[in-house]
C-alpha cells in the first residue's frame, strides 16, 4: 500500500486512513482493508497517540463479518482508547456472524467492568434476543435498561418491544407500548406485525387503522398478511387505498416483502402483479439484485419455473443467494441435469458456493436419481470448495443414499457424523427403508425417533403403513389404535388452489366448501371415467382406524377414504370452475401419496389438463399422463 504524496505527516496519513478503512466497512472489501491494516503496522502509524487506527480497524473487520480479526483488534486496543461503540460494534458482529451467545456474553462482560451503556448498545442486546428468541435474557435487558435510564430512548424502546413481539409475550409489548411518552412509526408497526402473527387479522386490522400516520411499511405488513391467509380481495383492495387513495409508493423492501408473503401463500397472480408494478412504477427495484432475486424465488415456488428462469437470465448483476435461489428452485422441479449445468457456469463464473448452494445441488440429484454426481460433491466439500458440510448436506446425502437404495451407505453417512443426526435426517432414511421394505431397520429408527419426537406423527405413519404394505394389516391397525389411545392424531391433508383470486382449502373429506355437492358429483363422474381407462385405487397403505370387519366391506371403505383425498377434492373443484385447457396449481402441506400420484397422471391425460403439485418436498407437473418427476419422489 503507497499512501498518496499529498499526506505528509503523520497525523494527516492517519486521518486518510480512517477514511480509507470505513469506506472498506461500507463496501465490505475486507481484502483491501487488510492490506491498510498492514500498511498501518508497517508505517508504524497504528501505534500513534490519540490516532484511533485500532478502534478504526477493528469497525472495518466488524464491518466485513470477519469475527476473529474483529476480536484480535478488539483485544488489542488499550483501556483507555476502548469505548462504548468498540465494545457495540464486537457485540453487533458476533450476533450478525452466527455467534450470538457470544455477544450476550460480551455485554456481560460490559456491565461486570462498568463501560458506559447507551442506547445503541441496548438496541444491539435486544436484536441479539430477537435473534435467538431469548427472552429471559431480553428481560434482563430491559431491567438494565430501566436503570441506566435510556427508557426515554424511542429506538431502544422499539427494540425492547420488538424482543417481546417476536418472542410472543404478547402483554409485555402492550404494556411497553402504552407506556411509551413518545412513539413513532416504527412503535406502531412493531405492535402491528405482533397483533397479527399472535392475535389474527381482525385485532390486527382494528389497530392498523388506529395507527396515527401509516407508512408504506405498516401498509406493507397488513397486506402480506392478508396475502399469507388467502385473503387476497382484501389484499388487492388495500393496495388500491395505498397507491391511489394515500398517494403512496411500494420500494424495494415493501415489494419484497409482499414477494415473500405470495411465496409462502402459493399465490402468483398477486406476485404477478408485484412484478408488474414493479416494472411500471420502481425502475430502482426492478434492477435491484434482492428484488430480483425475491421475484425468481416466487416464481419457482409458486410453480412457474420458467418464468423464474427469464427473470434470472434477465438480471445483469447476481450474487450467491440469486444462484441458491434459482438452483433450489429448479430441484424442486425435479430439473437436476440443468442444477448440475448452472452450478458448473455459477464455479465458471467464479461465483465461491457455500453450504446452501450445494443444499441445493445435494436436492436436485437426489430428486433425479443423480447419485455419482451427488457423491462426487458431496465427498469434495471441504477439499474442493472449502466447505464444512453442514447438517443440511448431511441430510440430502442420506435422502439421495436412501431413495436410490444405498442404505448400508447411508447408515455409514450418519455414523460419520460429527453431530447428533437431527429428526430430517433419520426420518430421510426412515422413508427409505419403508420404500425399500427394511422392516427391521425401520422399526429400529422409529424407536428412536419417537423417543426424540414423539408428537411427530409421520414417522407412526411411515411405519403403519410400512406394516401395512406388507401384508401385517392386524399390526398396523394395532399400532394406529395406540397412537390414538395417546392422543397422537396425524396431521391432516390439506390442498389449497387459488380460482379467479380467490383462495380455496380442501382437506381429506372436506364438506364445507360452497359447491360440495357439485365438486362430489364431479368425483363421481371422474371416478367412473378412470376406472374405464384402467384406474385400480391403491388402497395398499390406506388404514382405517378401527381395524377389522367384512373385507368387502372394509375395502370398499378405504377406497371411499382414498377418493377423499384433499388434492383429488381440489383438481375436481378445478375442473368445474375453469375453462378446458386452464392449468391447475396445488399447494399440499404434505408429500403426495402414490394413489394420488397415479390418479392425477391419468387425470391429466383423460381431461388433457396440466396440473402442477407443489407438495412438502417438491413439484409435480402432470402432463399427457406423465409426471415431471418420472415417479422418482
Amino acid at each position: 500500500m503507497r499512501w498518496p504524496i499529498v499526506c505528509t505527516t503523520p497525523s494527516l496519513l492517519a486521518r486518510h486512513c480512517r477514511a480509507l478503512m470505513r469506506s472498506c466497512a461500507r463496501h465490505s472489501d475486507i481484502d483491501a482493508g487488510k492490506k491498510l491494516h498492514s500498511a498501518t503496522i508497517t508505517d508504524g502509524l497504528i501505534n500513534l497517540p490519540k490516532a484511533f487506527l485500532r478502534n478504526v480497524i477493528l469497525q472495518m473487520y466488524a464491518g466485513c463479518g470477519d469475527v476473529l480479526s474483529a476480536r484480535k483488534m478488539f483485544d488489542e486496543i488499550p483501556i483507555s482508547d476502548k469505548d462504548t461503540v468498540d465494545w457495540t460494534t464486537l457485540m453487533d458482529c458476533y450476533s450478525r456472524s452466527g455467534s450470538p451467545m457470544d455477544a450476550l456474553d460480551l455485554f456481560v462482560v460490559m456491565r461486570r467492568e462498568k463501560v458506559l451503556i447507551d442506547d445503541i448498545t441496548m438496541v444491539s442486546v435486544f436484536s441479539t434476543c430477537t435473534k435467538v428468541g431469548n427472552s429471559v435474557f431480553g428481560v434482563q435487558g430491559h431491567v438494565c435498561m430501566l436503570k441506566m435510564g435510556l427508557n426515554f430512548c424511542v429506538k431502544a424502546q422499539n427494540a425492547a418491544m420488538d424482543m417481546y413481539v417476536k418472542c410472543g409475550l404478547m402483554e409485555d409489548a402492550k404494556m411497553m407500548f402504552d407506556g411509551m411518552t413518545e412513539r413513532n412509526v416504527i412503535s406502531w408497526t412493531v405492535l402491528l406485525w405482533g397483533v397479527l402473527k399472535w392475535e389474527g387479522l381482525v385485532k390486527g386490522k382494528k389497530l392498523f387503522d388506529e395507527i396515527p400516520d401509516r407508512n408504506e411499511i405498516a401498509w406493507t405488513i397488513m397486506i402480506a398478511r392478508y396475502v399469507e391467509n388467502g385473503f387476497i380481495e382484501e389484499a388487492f383492495k388495500l393496495l388500491t387505498e395505498m397507491v391511489f387513495g394515500f398517494g403512496l409508493h411500494l420500494n424495494s423492501t415493501s415489494l419484497c416483502s409482499l414477494l415473500s408473503a405470495c411465496t409462502q401463500s402459493g399465490d402468483v397472480a398477486m406476485g404477478k402483479w408485484v412484478h408488474s408494478y414493479a416494472l411500471r412504477a420502481t425502475t430502482d427495484a426492478s434492477n435491484d439484485v434482492k428484488f430480483a432475486t425475491s421475484l425468481l424465488d416466487m416464481y419457482a415456488k409458486c410453480g412457474q419455473i420458467n418464468s423464474a428462469i427469464r427473470v434470472f437470465n434477465s438480471m445483469h448483476k447476481k450474487n450467491v443467494i440469486t444462484w441458491n435461489a434459482m438452483l433450489g428452485g429448479l430441484a424442486m422441479h425435479g430439473k437436476g441435469s440443468m442444477v448440475m449445468d448452472m452450478f458448473d457456469q455459477m464455479l465458471q463464473e467464479a461465483m465461491k458456493p457455500n453450504d446452501v448452494t450445494c443444499t441445493a445441488v445435494l436436492s436436485a440429484c437426489s430428486h433425479s436419481g443423480l447419485v455419482e454426481e451427488g457423491r462426487r460433491l458431496f465427498y469434495s466439500l471441504e477439499n474442493v470448495y472449502g466447505i464444512i458440510p453442514s447438517m443440511e448436506n448431511y441430510a440430502c446425502m442420506v435422502d439421495l443414499l436412501g431413495r436410490s437404495g444405498h442404505l448400508e451407505e447411508a447408515e455409514a453417512v450418519i455414523r460419520g457424523l460429527p453431530m447428533r443426526p437431527n429428526e430430517v435426517i433419520l426420518g430421510s432414511l426412515l422413508g427409505a427403508c419403508t420404500v425399500h421394505g427394511k422392516h427391521k431397520l425401520s422399526e429400529r429408527l422409529v424407536h428412536d425417533l419417537v423417543q426424540l419426537y414423539p408428537q411427530n406423527t409421520e414417522h407412526h405413519v411411515l411405519l403403519s403403513n410400512m406394516y401395512a404394505l406388507s401384508g401385517k394389516s392386524d399390526k398396523a391397525n394395532s399400532f394406529r389404535r395406540d397412537l390414538r389411545d395417546r392422543g397422537i392424531r396425524k396431521i391432516p391433508g390439506i390442498s389449497t388452489m387459488y380460482i379467479k383470486g380467490q383462495v380455496h382449502r380442501f382437506s381429506a373429506g372436506e364438506k364445507s366448501h360452497p359447491r360440495i355437492n357439485e365438486i362430489y358429483e364431479m368425483l363421481d363422474e371422474m371416478t367412473k371415467k378412470l376406472k374405464l381407462a384402467g384406474y385400480v385405487p391403491d388402497t395398499s397403505s390406506q388404514i382405517l382406524s378401527g381395524g377389522g370387519g367384512d373385507d368387502v366391506n372394509e375395502e370398499e371403505e378405504k377406497e371411499r377414504a382414498l377418493m377423499c383425498h384433499s388434492e383429488k377434492l381440489a383438481v375436481c373443484f378445478g375442473l368445474i370452475s375453469t375453462k378446458a385447457g386452464t392449468s391447475l396449481y396445488i399447494f399440499k402441506n404434505l408429500r403426495i401419496c402414490k394413489d394420488c400420484h397415479s390418479w392425477m397422471k391419468l387425470v391429466s391425460r383423460i381431461y388433457e389438463r396440466e396440473i402442477v403439485v407443489r407438495d412438502r418436498n417438491r413439484f409435480h407437473s402432470f402432463k399427457f399422463g406423465l409426471c415431471s418427476c418420472s415417479d422418482y419422489w
